[in-house]
Protein backbone atom coordinates (compact mmCIF):
# COMPACT_ATOMS: atom_id res chain seq x y z
CA UNK A 1 0.00 0.00 0.00
CA UNK A 2 1.39 3.44 -0.88
CA UNK A 3 2.08 6.04 1.76
CA UNK A 4 -0.33 8.96 1.92
CA UNK A 5 2.38 11.54 2.56
CA UNK A 6 5.89 11.94 1.15
CA UNK A 7 7.16 12.54 4.66
CA UNK A 8 5.92 9.09 5.73
CA UNK A 9 8.25 7.59 3.14
CA UNK A 10 11.03 10.00 4.15
CA UNK A 11 10.99 8.51 7.65
CA UNK A 12 11.82 5.00 6.44
CA UNK A 13 13.70 5.43 3.13
CA UNK A 14 17.19 3.93 3.40
CA UNK A 15 20.28 3.98 1.13
CA UNK A 16 19.43 2.57 -2.29
CA UNK A 17 15.69 3.23 -1.99
CA UNK A 18 13.68 5.19 -4.54
CA UNK A 19 10.55 7.05 -3.44
CA UNK A 20 8.15 7.39 -6.38
CA UNK A 21 5.58 10.14 -5.85
CA UNK A 22 2.27 10.03 -7.72
CA UNK A 23 0.85 13.22 -9.27
CA UNK A 24 -1.01 15.48 -6.86
CA UNK A 25 -0.66 18.36 -4.43
CA UNK A 26 1.19 17.51 -1.23
CA UNK A 27 0.61 20.13 1.45
CA UNK A 28 3.36 19.05 3.82
CA UNK A 29 6.91 19.58 5.03
CA UNK A 30 9.19 16.72 3.99
CA UNK A 31 11.98 16.11 6.51
CA UNK A 32 14.28 13.31 5.24
CA UNK A 33 15.63 11.31 8.17
CA UNK A 34 18.22 9.00 6.61
CA UNK A 35 21.16 9.83 4.37
CA UNK A 36 22.07 7.90 1.28
CA UNK A 37 25.62 6.97 0.40
CA UNK A 38 27.80 7.83 -2.57
CA UNK A 39 27.13 4.37 -4.03
CA UNK A 40 23.50 4.07 -2.89
CA UNK A 41 21.62 7.34 -3.03
CA UNK A 42 18.08 7.87 -1.75
CA UNK A 43 16.04 9.11 -4.70
CA UNK A 44 12.78 11.05 -4.47
CA UNK A 45 11.23 11.17 -7.92
CA UNK A 46 7.98 12.61 -9.22
CA UNK A 47 6.40 9.76 -11.18
CA UNK A 48 5.20 12.29 -13.78
CA UNK A 49 7.68 15.13 -14.36
CA UNK A 50 6.35 18.17 -12.46
CA UNK A 51 3.22 16.20 -11.62
CA UNK A 52 3.88 16.08 -7.88
CA UNK A 53 3.61 19.45 -6.12
CA UNK A 54 5.07 20.05 -2.65
CA UNK A 55 3.69 23.30 -1.33
CA UNK A 56 4.02 25.31 1.85
CA UNK A 57 0.60 26.85 1.31
CA UNK A 58 -3.00 26.11 2.23
CA UNK A 59 -6.05 27.11 0.23
CA UNK A 60 -8.43 29.69 1.68
CA UNK A 61 -12.04 29.62 0.46
CA UNK A 62 -13.67 31.40 3.39
CA UNK A 63 -13.13 35.01 2.37
CA UNK A 64 -15.82 37.49 3.38
CA UNK A 65 -16.43 40.88 1.81
CA UNK A 66 -15.01 43.67 3.98
CA UNK A 67 -14.94 46.98 2.09
CA UNK A 68 -14.70 47.83 -1.58
CA UNK A 69 -12.25 45.39 -3.19
CA UNK A 70 -11.01 44.16 0.19
CA UNK A 71 -11.93 40.78 1.64
CA UNK A 72 -11.13 39.32 5.06
CA UNK A 73 -10.55 35.85 6.48
CA UNK A 74 -9.85 34.47 9.96
CA UNK A 75 -7.33 31.63 10.38
CA UNK A 76 -7.03 29.69 13.63
CA UNK A 77 -3.45 29.96 14.81
CA UNK A 78 -3.43 26.24 15.53
CA UNK A 79 -2.95 25.74 11.79
CA UNK A 80 0.58 27.15 12.06
CA UNK A 81 1.91 24.99 14.89
CA UNK A 82 5.02 26.49 16.46
CA UNK A 83 5.80 28.80 13.52
CA UNK A 84 3.29 31.51 12.58
CA UNK A 85 4.43 33.36 9.45
CA UNK A 86 1.98 36.16 10.25
CA UNK A 87 3.73 37.04 13.51
CA UNK A 88 7.28 36.38 12.18
CA UNK A 89 9.04 39.28 10.46
CA UNK A 90 11.66 39.18 7.71
CA UNK A 91 14.89 40.60 9.08
CA UNK A 92 18.43 39.90 10.21
CA UNK A 93 22.04 40.54 9.29
CA UNK A 94 22.54 42.35 5.99
CA UNK A 95 18.80 43.07 5.68
CA UNK A 96 18.50 46.78 4.92
CA UNK A 97 14.84 47.33 4.10
CA UNK A 98 12.35 48.36 6.81
CA UNK A 99 11.44 45.40 9.02
CA UNK A 100 7.72 45.53 8.32
CA UNK A 101 7.33 42.42 6.16
CA UNK A 102 6.11 39.12 7.50
CA UNK A 103 7.37 35.76 6.25
CA UNK A 104 3.73 35.03 5.47
CA UNK A 105 2.28 35.73 2.05
CA UNK A 106 -1.05 35.72 0.23
CA UNK A 107 -1.27 34.35 -3.32
CA UNK A 108 -3.88 34.98 -6.00
CA UNK A 109 -3.64 32.58 -8.94
CA UNK A 110 -0.04 31.74 -7.98
CA UNK A 111 1.07 35.37 -7.70
CA UNK A 112 2.17 36.86 -4.39
CA UNK A 113 0.31 39.97 -3.23
CA UNK A 114 2.07 43.05 -1.79
CA UNK A 115 2.04 43.47 1.98
CA UNK A 116 1.05 46.81 3.51
CA UNK A 117 1.85 48.24 6.92
CA UNK A 118 -1.73 49.41 7.55
CA UNK A 119 -5.24 48.34 6.68
CA UNK A 120 -5.82 51.78 5.18
CA UNK A 121 -3.05 51.23 2.60
CA UNK A 122 -4.49 47.82 1.80
CA UNK A 123 -7.88 49.39 1.11
CA UNK A 124 -6.40 52.15 -1.07
CA UNK A 125 -4.52 49.64 -3.23
CA UNK A 126 -2.10 52.17 -4.70
CA UNK A 127 0.83 51.37 -6.99
CA UNK A 128 4.06 50.48 -5.15
CA UNK A 129 6.57 52.47 -7.21
CA UNK A 130 9.74 50.40 -6.58
CA UNK A 131 8.06 47.26 -7.95
CA UNK A 132 9.41 45.98 -11.26
CA UNK A 133 5.78 45.16 -12.15
CA UNK A 134 3.88 48.23 -10.91
CA UNK A 135 0.63 47.19 -12.56
CA UNK A 136 0.43 44.15 -10.29
CA UNK A 137 1.44 45.98 -7.11
CA UNK A 138 -2.13 47.20 -6.52
CA UNK A 139 -2.99 43.72 -5.19
CA UNK A 140 -2.38 44.08 -1.44
CA UNK A 141 -2.71 42.28 1.88
CA UNK A 142 -2.49 43.19 5.55
CA UNK A 143 -2.51 41.08 8.71
CA UNK A 144 -3.19 41.49 12.40
CA UNK A 145 -3.82 39.22 15.38
CA UNK A 146 -7.19 38.80 17.08
CA UNK A 147 -6.85 36.54 20.11
CA UNK A 148 -6.14 33.04 18.81
CA UNK A 149 -6.82 34.02 15.19
CA UNK A 150 -4.68 35.47 12.43
CA UNK A 151 -6.79 37.98 10.51
CA UNK A 152 -5.84 38.61 6.89
CA UNK A 153 -7.26 41.39 4.75
CA UNK A 154 -6.60 41.30 1.01
CA UNK A 155 -7.33 43.68 -1.85
CA UNK A 156 -8.09 41.42 -4.80
CA UNK A 157 -9.20 44.35 -6.99
CA UNK A 158 -12.13 43.08 -9.09
CA UNK A 159 -11.50 39.38 -8.37
CA UNK A 160 -13.69 37.17 -6.18
CA UNK A 161 -11.18 35.17 -4.08
CA UNK A 162 -13.68 32.40 -3.42
CA UNK A 163 -13.93 31.77 -7.16
CA UNK A 164 -10.23 32.21 -7.93
CA UNK A 165 -7.27 30.18 -6.68
CA UNK A 166 -6.23 31.81 -3.40
CA UNK A 167 -3.88 30.47 -0.75
CA UNK A 168 -1.60 31.58 2.06
CA UNK A 169 1.78 30.16 2.99
CA UNK A 170 1.81 28.22 6.26
CA UNK A 171 4.95 26.07 6.39
CA UNK A 172 8.50 27.40 6.63
CA UNK A 173 10.10 24.77 4.35
CA UNK A 174 9.01 22.19 1.79
CA UNK A 175 11.87 19.67 1.44
CA UNK A 176 14.84 20.09 3.77
CA UNK A 177 16.26 17.90 6.55
CA UNK A 178 15.82 19.39 10.02
CA UNK A 179 19.23 17.99 11.00
CA UNK A 180 22.60 18.34 9.28
CA UNK A 181 24.54 15.55 7.59
CA UNK A 182 21.68 13.94 5.64
CA UNK A 183 23.60 13.58 2.39
CA UNK A 184 23.43 11.84 -0.99
CA UNK A 185 19.78 12.55 -1.73
CA UNK A 186 18.33 13.11 -5.21
CA UNK A 187 15.21 15.26 -5.65
CA UNK A 188 13.92 14.95 -9.19
CA UNK A 189 11.00 16.39 -11.14
CA UNK A 190 8.90 18.14 -8.46
CA UNK A 191 7.06 21.42 -8.36
CA UNK A 192 7.89 23.15 -5.08
CA UNK A 193 6.38 26.45 -4.05
CA UNK A 194 5.01 28.96 -1.54
CA UNK A 195 7.00 28.44 1.65
CA UNK A 196 7.24 31.03 4.43
CA UNK A 197 11.04 31.07 4.40
CA UNK A 198 13.04 33.45 6.59
CA UNK A 199 15.84 35.81 5.55
CA UNK A 200 19.07 33.91 4.78
CA UNK A 201 22.09 35.87 6.12
CA UNK A 202 25.60 34.57 5.43
CA UNK A 203 26.71 34.00 9.03
CA UNK A 204 23.42 32.74 10.45
CA UNK A 205 21.26 29.77 9.43
CA UNK A 206 20.27 29.95 5.77
CA UNK A 207 16.69 29.03 5.08
CA UNK A 208 15.21 27.80 1.80
CA UNK A 209 12.18 25.94 0.47
CA UNK A 210 14.56 23.18 -0.60
CA UNK A 211 18.07 22.31 0.51
CA UNK A 212 20.57 19.80 1.86
CA UNK A 213 21.10 21.61 5.20
CA UNK A 214 24.86 21.26 5.53
CA UNK A 215 25.51 17.87 4.01
CA UNK A 216 27.15 16.35 0.95
CA UNK A 217 26.25 15.11 -2.48
CA UNK A 218 22.68 16.22 -3.14
CA UNK A 219 21.27 16.34 -6.67
CA UNK A 220 18.33 18.70 -7.25
CA UNK A 221 17.22 18.31 -10.85
CA UNK A 222 14.36 19.07 -13.24
CA UNK A 223 12.34 20.86 -10.56
CA UNK A 224 10.16 23.95 -10.79
CA UNK A 225 10.76 26.13 -7.73
CA UNK A 226 8.76 29.31 -7.23
CA UNK A 227 7.17 31.80 -4.89
CA UNK A 228 9.42 31.49 -1.87
CA UNK A 229 9.05 34.43 0.48
CA UNK A 230 12.86 34.64 0.62
CA UNK A 231 15.03 31.92 -0.99
CA UNK A 232 14.18 29.02 -3.28
CA UNK A 233 17.11 26.61 -2.83
CA UNK A 234 19.53 26.91 0.09
CA UNK A 235 22.89 25.18 -0.23
CA UNK A 236 24.04 27.01 2.83
CA UNK A 237 24.79 27.30 6.32
CA UNK A 238 24.33 25.37 9.54
CA UNK A 239 22.72 26.99 12.56
CA UNK A 240 25.27 28.34 15.02
CA UNK A 241 23.75 30.03 18.05
CA UNK A 242 27.05 31.72 18.88
CA UNK A 243 27.12 33.48 15.51
CA UNK A 244 23.40 33.90 14.85
CA UNK A 245 22.39 37.41 13.68
CA UNK A 246 25.33 38.72 15.66
CA UNK A 247 25.70 42.29 14.51
CA UNK A 248 21.95 42.84 14.13
CA UNK A 249 21.17 41.87 17.70
CA UNK A 250 24.36 42.13 19.75
CA UNK A 251 26.07 45.16 18.16
CA UNK A 252 29.49 44.05 19.36
CA UNK A 253 31.50 42.78 16.40
CA UNK A 254 31.74 44.38 12.98
CA UNK A 255 29.89 42.64 10.13
CA UNK A 256 33.08 41.35 8.51
CA UNK A 257 34.51 40.13 11.81
CA UNK A 258 31.37 38.07 12.20
CA UNK A 259 31.96 36.65 8.71
CA UNK A 260 35.53 35.73 9.61
CA UNK A 261 34.18 34.07 12.76
CA UNK A 262 31.72 32.07 10.65
CA UNK A 263 34.51 30.78 8.41
CA UNK A 264 36.71 29.80 11.35
CA UNK A 265 33.85 28.25 13.32
CA UNK A 266 33.06 26.12 10.28
CA UNK A 267 35.81 23.72 11.37
CA UNK A 268 33.72 22.85 14.44
CA UNK A 269 30.82 22.02 12.14
CA UNK A 270 32.74 19.69 9.84
CA UNK A 271 33.44 22.11 7.01
CA UNK A 272 35.65 19.79 4.98
CA UNK A 273 35.53 18.54 1.42
CA UNK A 274 34.80 15.06 2.77
CA UNK A 275 31.63 16.21 4.59
CA UNK A 276 30.00 19.19 2.90
CA UNK A 277 29.17 20.36 -0.62
CA UNK A 278 29.72 18.62 -3.96
CA UNK A 279 26.06 19.18 -4.85
CA UNK A 280 24.50 19.38 -8.32
CA UNK A 281 21.62 21.72 -9.15
CA UNK A 282 20.62 21.22 -12.77
CA UNK A 283 17.81 21.92 -15.23
CA UNK A 284 15.62 23.64 -12.63
CA UNK A 285 13.19 26.46 -13.35
CA UNK A 286 13.41 28.93 -10.46
CA UNK A 287 11.35 32.11 -10.37
CA UNK A 288 9.40 34.64 -8.29
CA UNK A 289 11.43 34.29 -5.11
CA UNK A 290 11.99 37.52 -3.24
CA UNK A 291 15.55 37.08 -1.90
CA UNK A 292 17.41 34.55 -4.05
CA UNK A 293 16.79 31.70 -6.43
CA UNK A 294 19.77 29.84 -4.93
CA UNK A 295 21.62 30.92 -1.77
CA UNK A 296 24.56 29.36 0.05
CA UNK A 297 27.25 30.23 2.57
CA UNK A 298 30.15 27.71 2.66
CA UNK A 299 27.86 24.72 2.07
CA UNK A 300 27.99 24.94 -1.73
CA UNK A 301 31.73 24.25 -2.10
CA UNK A 302 32.78 21.94 -4.98
CA UNK A 303 29.27 22.12 -6.49
CA UNK A 304 27.97 22.38 -10.06
CA UNK A 305 25.05 24.70 -10.87
CA UNK A 306 24.13 24.18 -14.50
CA UNK A 307 21.39 24.53 -17.12
CA UNK A 308 18.97 26.34 -14.80
CA UNK A 309 16.49 29.00 -15.84
CA UNK A 310 16.30 31.65 -13.10
CA UNK A 311 14.24 34.81 -13.45
CA UNK A 312 12.04 37.40 -11.72
CA UNK A 313 13.97 37.33 -8.45
CA UNK A 314 13.23 40.23 -6.04
CA UNK A 315 10.96 41.95 -8.56
CA UNK A 316 8.44 42.97 -5.89
CA UNK A 317 11.21 44.98 -4.19
CA UNK A 318 9.55 44.68 -0.80
CA UNK A 319 12.67 43.01 0.61
CA UNK A 320 16.07 44.66 0.40
CA UNK A 321 19.60 43.90 1.47
CA UNK A 322 23.01 42.57 0.57
CA UNK A 323 21.97 38.94 0.02
CA UNK A 324 19.79 39.29 -3.08
CA UNK A 325 20.52 37.75 -6.50
CA UNK A 326 19.48 35.01 -8.88
CA UNK A 327 22.35 33.01 -7.32
CA UNK A 328 24.15 34.33 -4.20
CA UNK A 329 27.00 32.22 -2.82
CA UNK A 330 29.60 32.98 -0.18
CA UNK A 331 32.77 30.90 -0.45
CA UNK A 332 32.02 29.31 -3.85
CA UNK A 333 35.29 27.34 -3.68
CA UNK A 334 35.68 25.25 -6.84
CA UNK A 335 32.05 25.94 -7.81
CA UNK A 336 31.13 25.88 -11.51
CA UNK A 337 28.19 27.95 -12.77
CA UNK A 338 27.52 26.97 -16.36
CA UNK A 339 24.87 27.34 -19.04
CA UNK A 340 22.38 29.10 -16.76
CA UNK A 341 19.87 31.56 -18.17
CA UNK A 342 19.34 34.36 -15.62
CA UNK A 343 17.26 37.44 -16.32
CA UNK A 344 14.92 40.06 -14.84
CA UNK A 345 16.50 39.79 -11.42
CA UNK A 346 18.05 42.38 -9.14
CA UNK A 347 21.37 40.68 -9.80
CA UNK A 348 22.47 37.63 -11.80
CA UNK A 349 25.31 35.75 -10.03
CA UNK A 350 26.94 37.16 -6.89
CA UNK A 351 30.07 35.45 -5.57
CA UNK A 352 30.80 37.06 -2.23
CA UNK A 353 34.01 36.24 -0.31
CA UNK A 354 36.38 33.38 -1.13
CA UNK A 355 35.67 33.00 -4.85
CA UNK A 356 38.62 30.64 -5.26
CA UNK A 357 38.75 28.12 -8.08
CA UNK A 358 35.37 29.53 -9.18
CA UNK A 359 34.29 29.31 -12.82
CA UNK A 360 31.36 31.22 -14.35
CA UNK A 361 31.02 29.94 -17.89
CA UNK A 362 28.58 29.84 -20.83
CA UNK A 363 25.80 31.67 -18.97
CA UNK A 364 23.24 33.86 -20.73
CA UNK A 365 22.24 36.93 -18.68
CA UNK A 366 20.10 39.90 -19.56
CA UNK A 367 17.71 42.49 -18.07
CA UNK A 368 19.23 42.18 -14.62
CA UNK A 369 18.46 45.81 -13.90
CA UNK A 370 15.40 47.79 -12.89
CA UNK A 371 13.05 48.89 -15.70
CA UNK A 372 13.37 52.52 -16.79
CA UNK A 373 10.05 53.54 -15.24
CA UNK A 374 10.84 52.15 -11.78
CA UNK A 375 12.36 53.96 -8.82
CA UNK A 376 14.91 51.99 -6.80
CA UNK A 377 13.67 50.77 -3.41
CA UNK A 378 15.38 51.80 -0.20
CA UNK A 379 18.18 49.41 0.60
CA UNK A 380 18.34 47.95 -2.91
CA UNK A 381 21.76 47.10 -4.28
CA UNK A 382 22.94 48.23 -7.69
CA UNK A 383 22.19 45.62 -10.34
CA UNK A 384 24.46 43.72 -12.71
CA UNK A 385 24.90 40.31 -14.32
CA UNK A 386 27.94 39.20 -12.27
CA UNK A 387 29.33 40.55 -8.99
CA UNK A 388 32.57 39.15 -7.58
CA UNK A 389 33.34 40.64 -4.17
CA UNK A 390 36.36 40.49 -1.85
CA UNK A 391 37.87 37.24 -3.04
CA UNK A 392 41.51 36.49 -3.72
CA UNK A 393 40.87 34.34 -6.79
CA UNK A 394 41.52 32.68 -9.05
CA UNK A 395 38.10 33.29 -10.60
CA UNK A 396 37.44 32.58 -14.28
CA UNK A 397 34.57 34.31 -16.11
CA UNK A 398 34.50 32.91 -19.63
CA UNK A 399 32.27 32.45 -22.68
CA UNK A 400 29.28 34.27 -21.18
CA UNK A 401 26.76 36.50 -22.93
CA UNK A 402 26.23 39.49 -20.61
CA UNK A 403 23.59 41.90 -21.89
CA UNK A 404 22.51 43.93 -18.84
CA UNK A 405 23.44 47.60 -18.30
CA UNK A 406 26.20 46.62 -15.90
CA UNK A 407 27.91 43.37 -16.85
CA UNK A 408 30.49 42.75 -14.12
CA UNK A 409 30.98 44.41 -10.75
CA UNK A 410 34.46 43.85 -9.38
CA UNK A 411 35.43 44.58 -5.80
CA UNK A 412 38.00 41.82 -5.77
CA UNK A 413 41.22 40.55 -7.31
CA UNK A 414 42.52 37.58 -9.26
CA UNK A 415 39.82 37.53 -11.96
CA UNK A 416 40.24 36.49 -15.59
CA UNK A 417 37.56 37.53 -18.10
CA UNK A 418 37.94 35.54 -21.30
CA UNK A 419 35.85 35.17 -24.49
CA UNK A 420 32.77 37.04 -23.19
CA UNK A 421 30.26 39.13 -25.14
CA UNK A 422 29.76 42.19 -22.94
CA UNK A 423 27.11 44.88 -23.55
CA UNK A 424 27.28 46.48 -20.11
CA UNK A 425 29.88 48.32 -18.07
CA UNK A 426 32.38 47.27 -15.42
CA UNK A 427 31.60 48.92 -12.10
CA UNK A 428 33.21 49.38 -8.69
CA UNK A 429 36.62 48.07 -9.55
CA UNK A 430 38.06 49.72 -6.45
CA UNK A 431 40.78 52.27 -5.74
CA UNK A 432 43.71 50.88 -3.80
CA UNK A 433 42.16 49.61 -0.60
CA UNK A 434 39.33 52.15 -0.34
CA UNK A 435 36.68 49.66 -1.37
CA UNK A 436 38.05 47.14 1.10
CA UNK A 437 37.64 49.24 4.22
CA UNK A 438 34.39 49.46 6.13
CA UNK A 439 33.45 52.92 7.24
CA UNK A 440 34.90 53.44 10.67
CA UNK A 441 36.28 49.92 10.75
CA UNK A 442 39.40 47.87 10.06
CA UNK A 443 40.70 46.86 6.60
CA UNK A 444 38.58 44.09 5.14
CA UNK A 445 40.69 41.03 5.77
CA UNK A 446 39.23 37.97 4.07
CA UNK A 447 40.36 34.33 4.02
CA UNK A 448 42.02 32.33 1.31
CA UNK A 449 42.25 28.55 1.35
CA UNK A 450 44.51 25.61 0.69
CA UNK A 451 44.08 24.79 -2.99
CA UNK A 452 40.92 22.77 -3.67
CA UNK A 453 40.21 22.48 0.07
CA UNK A 454 38.21 24.39 2.67
CA UNK A 455 40.96 24.72 5.27
CA UNK A 456 41.99 28.36 5.72
CA UNK A 457 45.51 29.12 4.52
CA UNK A 458 45.51 32.75 5.65
CA UNK A 459 43.81 36.16 5.69
CA UNK A 460 44.62 39.25 3.66
CA UNK A 461 43.08 42.53 2.55
CA UNK A 462 41.91 43.00 -1.03
CA UNK A 463 44.55 44.89 -3.03
CA UNK A 464 42.63 44.98 -6.33
CA UNK A 465 45.20 43.47 -8.65
CA UNK A 466 45.94 40.61 -11.02
CA UNK A 467 42.86 40.99 -13.24
CA UNK A 468 43.15 39.80 -16.84
CA UNK A 469 41.05 40.36 -19.95
CA UNK A 470 41.45 38.26 -23.06
CA UNK A 471 39.45 38.14 -26.31
CA UNK A 472 36.24 39.79 -25.05
CA UNK A 473 33.84 41.58 -27.39
CA UNK A 474 32.55 44.88 -25.98
CA UNK A 475 29.50 46.65 -27.38
CA UNK A 476 28.29 50.04 -26.13
CA UNK A 477 24.65 49.05 -26.13
CA UNK A 478 23.29 51.52 -23.56
CA UNK A 479 23.60 55.33 -23.56
CA UNK A 480 26.00 56.84 -21.06
CA UNK A 481 23.93 58.77 -18.51
CA UNK A 482 25.54 61.58 -16.55
CA UNK A 483 24.37 61.25 -12.96
CA UNK A 484 24.20 64.07 -10.44
CA UNK A 485 26.87 64.26 -7.77
CA UNK A 486 24.41 63.29 -5.04
CA UNK A 487 23.35 60.11 -6.82
CA UNK A 488 24.53 57.04 -4.84
CA UNK A 489 26.11 55.49 -7.93
CA UNK A 490 27.38 58.65 -9.60
CA UNK A 491 30.92 57.26 -9.79
CA UNK A 492 29.96 53.98 -11.45
CA UNK A 493 31.41 53.48 -14.90
CA UNK A 494 28.90 53.38 -17.72
CA UNK A 495 31.26 53.19 -20.67
CA UNK A 496 31.70 49.63 -21.91
CA UNK A 497 35.27 48.34 -22.02
CA UNK A 498 38.35 48.25 -19.83
CA UNK A 499 39.41 51.90 -19.96
CA UNK A 500 38.71 52.32 -16.23
CA UNK A 501 41.70 50.03 -15.65
CA UNK A 502 44.09 52.32 -17.55
CA UNK A 503 45.27 54.04 -14.38
CA UNK A 504 46.03 50.75 -12.67
CA UNK A 505 49.60 49.49 -12.51
CA UNK A 506 50.91 46.76 -14.73
CA UNK A 507 51.88 43.50 -13.05
CA UNK A 508 55.55 44.48 -12.95
CA UNK A 509 54.66 47.81 -11.34
CA UNK A 510 52.20 46.21 -8.93
CA UNK A 511 54.49 43.43 -7.72
CA UNK A 512 57.15 45.99 -6.74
Amino acid sequence: MPFKYINDAAKVAMPGDEVLVAPGIYREYVDPVHAGTEDARIIYRSEVPLGAVITGAEEINSWEKYQGNVWVCHVDNGVFGTYNPYTTFVGGDWYFAPVVRHTGAVYLNDRQLYETETLEKCIKGEVYKPSWEPEYSVYKWYTEQDGSDTVIYANFQDKDPNKEKTDINVRRNCFMPSKTGVGYITLSGFKINKAATTWAPPAAFQDGMVGPHWSKGWIIEDCEISNSKCSGISLGKYYDEENDHYFTTKHVKSPTQMERDAVCRGQYHGWLKENVGSHIVRRCHIYRCEQTGIVGRMGAVFSIIEDNHIHNINNMQQLGGAEIAGIKLHAPIDVTFRRNHIHHSTMGIWCDWQAQGTRITQNFMHDNHAPENVSVAAGAMVSQDIFVEVGHGPTLIDNNILLSKASIRMATQGVACVHNLILGAFTSVGEGTNHSVEEGSEPRYTPYHIRHRTEVAGFMTILHGDDRFYNNIFVQNYPVVKLSADHPYASDNQVVGTDMFDEYPSYDEWIK
